[in-house]
């Protein structure tokens, strides 16, 4: 079965949070995902909130910009929701947006090799093992946590561009894919990740969560188009969806068609109703989405 979740844009303010989240544990949505865009809501203050409200949804964040954390803090962090909450955080780390990350005075000259250490790091944390090493972003020495997950967990990355999608394969549990992915970047995506996993002799299952910008109501597709339009996608084929259930459930299975394992319904930043909108992915579309 495909997984199916809805976004809590960020442009709400948190303390739509407990409400959104409630809803979608009440009407039984499978995962609300987080966003930690500069400079709005933080990614592990929300999550945990989110996870202490509810009882059963998974909360996702995607993603937390790895250039703003030390890694040792992203593993702490994300053992003690996993901790806590056992089987119900999806955490996911990326890049950050560049410009963002320099307005901070953390914009890394090589993108790449930060996040390639950050996540070999924090995977072995998370793991349990005791962690010395010296990279060109990465120090640890002799690190290892006194509380670390009690069972494996996933660790998902963010990627667009094809050598990020290699390293997903190579080093992460998943990737997270914009809303920019139509099915045939899906597929792209697919293969480059593939390319990753072959590399390093990876055989185990890798969970492709893809973003699809989603609006619904008798403005839909206008809204659709004024969002991809400011976003510069207008002219990028199969992208988004706009309409009833039944158009939203056929975006989503070309999406799964093409190699996505999990497909989050974003809405539009000017959305007029989230509560209905989570309303709108929990009863009308989840059931037609096999």
């Amino acid at each position: 079965m495909t997984g199916l979740g809805a976004v809590f844009r960020p442009q709400l303010p948190p303390e739509r949070l407990r409400a959104l989240a409630r809803l979608a544990d009440e009407r039984g949505l499978e995962e609300l995902w987080l966003w930690e865009d500069c400079f709005r809501e933080g990614g592990i203050s929300t999550a945990a909130a989110a996870l202490a409200w509810t009882e059963r949804v998974r909360i996702g964040v995607g993603l937390l910009p790895v250039p703003l954390r030390n890694v040792a803090i992203t593993a702490m962090e994300a053992a003690t929701l996993h901790r806590m909450f056992p089987g119900r955080a999806a955490l996911g780390i990326g890049h950050g947006v560049q410009d963002w990350m320099g307005q901070v005075g953390a914009r890394a000259e090589s993108p790449l090799t930060l996040l390639r250490e950050h996540l070999l790091a924090l995977r072995a944390l998370l793991a349990g093992e005791r962690v010395t090493t010296r990279g060109r972003y990465v120090t640890l020495d002799d690190v290892a946590l006194d509380w670390p997950p009690a069972g494996p967990v996933e660790v998902l990355t963010g990627a667009t561009g094809p050598r990020t999608l290699r390293l997903t394969g190579e080093a992460a549990d998943g990737t997270v894919l914009t809303a920019g992915t139509p099915p045939e970047g899906v597929r792209r995506a697919r293969r480059l990740i593939d390319e990753g996993r072959l590399k390093a002799g990876r055989t185990q299952p890798h969970r492709v969560v893809v973003y699809l910008l989603t609006a619904t109501g008798p403005d839909a597709t206008a809204r659709l188009r004024a969002e991809l339009t400011e976003e510069g996608l207008a002219d990028v084929p199969d992208l988004g969806a706009a309409g009833d259930a039944d158009a939203v459930a056929k975006a989503v299975q070309r999406l799964a068609d093409a190699g996505a394992d999990t497909v989050v319904l974003q809405p539009t930043a000017d959305e007029p109703d989230p509560e209905g909108f989570i309303r709108f992915v929990a009863r009308d579309v989840r059931p037609l989405v096999p």
